[in-house]
């Protein structure tokens, strides 16, 4: 378990992230999954020019069971938590084969990744989506994995711009389609600092 810390420089492994006091990046527990997947859903179905649930019925109804993930080889779901708040989550993949996307990504070796990222709104702002992003990198060194792989979408603004700020450069390579959604891959060097 970590305490994010209002600590600039901080970006490797097992070290505190930078960020607004007052939140720990860890494993969710069972009892957190539902809601969790609660928030994903909410988080992304708010995302003006991304698909509705009703659009994408099964990508919603794995984002509402995301508990159900952790039952794959190697993958984490982590949890961001303020007090007794949960405030973020994503899924970490230490083995690609098991990432879940579309396109080439699964056939990613000696690569980690991460999907699903997702801030509570009145949690923005505060470095809860960089500070679970760079959890993740520090997992992927762990893991000893050369790279770290990602995807995100035109309607991901936000996060687009925190992940390219931290190093990630886009990999044409790794996008596909979903539906009519153009998802866009990313690649950073385990090895990079995974700055802000």
């Amino acid at each position: 378990m970590k305490a994010a810390a209002m600590n600039q420089g901080a970006s490797g492994p097992n070290q505190d992230h930078a960020s607004a006091p007052g939140f720990i990046i860890r494993e969710a527990l069972e009892w957190e999954f539902k809601e969790l997947g609660q928030l994903m859903v909410a988080v992304y179905s708010s995302l003006e020019g991304f698909p509705s649930p009703e659009q994408q019925p099964t990508y919603y109804q794995m984002l509402t069971n995301i508990g159900q993930i952790t039952g794959k080889p190697g993958t984490k779901l982590l949890v961001a938590v303020a007090g007794t708040k949960l405030v973020g989550g994503v899924v970490f993949f230490s083995d690609m084969a098991h990432y879940g996307s579309g396109g080439t990504a699964t056939q990613e070796r000696e690569a980690s990744g991460f999907r699903l990222l997702a801030v509570a709104p009145g949690a923005r702002g505060l470095g809860v989506g960089k500070a679970l992003a760079l959890e993740c990198i520090g997992l992927a060194r762990t893991h000893g994995c050369g790279q770290v792989i990602i995807h995100t979408t035109g309607a991901m603004k936000l996060a687009w711009g925190m992940y390219e700020r931290m190093g990630f450069q886009r990999s044409p390579d790794l996008d596909f389609t979903q539906g009519e959604l153009q998802v866009f891959g990313f690649r950073l060097a385990a090895g990079e600092p995974g700055r802000g």
